[in-house]
């Protein structure tokens, strides 16, 4: 990674107003390719929204938000997942009445023009079959392909979940809290998943455990209050004085 490539992810002073409420205030951050970035905050400090703002759920009050180099301000959510961005959520969204095998094909297809495809089913494209099967493989998870989603431990769904953000072999992913929720060593296991995905994808996390971040991210970025607290390394982070007050309240001053 050289500092004249292209940045992955871009925002320039973008902000998302709610009535009165400024949920996210002129936040500026970039993230380039390959780069491990992680995103805290305490609860309501904008995290989530920032997401949406990115992956184009809804479109900021005002600013600009680049993918790849594209202004991609006012494109829509399915344009920008074309581009290169997918995501995965605070709460998991799967189609639960479907097999963990057809959760995956039907991720796979997303971005596959024979998806318009009315005279053939998507389980008879045996390279879809073999790339969906191969993905789940990865995530441990071929073993219950024919498994209904919904009856998946709560650990294996999160993991599906990221299985199917993998399966238009995005350039940009955007993880939002993947190990809410999850027991120590479902998160130890989901951490391991996320550390060996292919280093030339940009992934940007948003975690609440600083520990878990630290041992992410190459690069760290605090909000507070909808607004940029601090950017640097885990180190740098870990010794800001704002930061320490947020996280550890008065013991910051002992």
């Amino acid at each position: 990674m050289t500092a004249s490539s292209t940045a992955a992810l871009k925002l320039e002073q973008v902000s998302r107003h709610f009535g009165g409420l400024k949920a996210v205030d002129g936040v500026s951050l970039t993230v380039q390719p390959g780069e491990r970035h992680a995103l805290i905050g305490p609860n309501g400090a904008g995290k989530t929204t920032l997401f949406n703002l990115i992956s184009g759920e809804f479109p900021p009050t005002s600013g600009r938000v680049e993918l790849f180099g594209a202004d991609v301000t006012k494109v829509p959510a399915y344009k920008r997942a074309a581009l290169g961005i997918a995501r995965t959520f605070q709460i998991t969204k799967l189609f639960p009445a479907l097999t963990v095998r057809e959760n995956v094909l039907v991720a796979c297809t997303a971005l596959d023009r024979r998806r318009l495809a009315m005279h053939r089913t998507v389980a008879s494209c045996t390279d879809l079959r073999d790339a969906a099967d191969r993905l789940l493989e990865s995530f441990g998870l071929l073993p219950h392909a024919a498994e209904t989603a919904k009856n998946l431990s709560y650990g294996d769904q999160r993991k599906l979940e990221v299985a199917l953000s993998m399966a238009g072999r995005p350039r940009l992913l955007l993880l939002d809290e993947p190990m809410a929720g999850l027991s120590a060593g479902e998160s130890r296991s989901m951490h391991e998943l996320i550390d060996r995905l292919d280093r030339s994808i940009a992934v940007l996390l948003i975690e609440h455990d600083m520990d878990v971040a630290f041992a992410f991210a190459n690069r760290v970025t605090v909000l507070h209050h909808g607004r940029v607290l601090t950017e640097g390394s885990c180190d740098e982070v870990s010794a800001n004085r704002s930061v320490q007050q947020i996280y550890l309240g008065d013991a910051a001053d002992h």
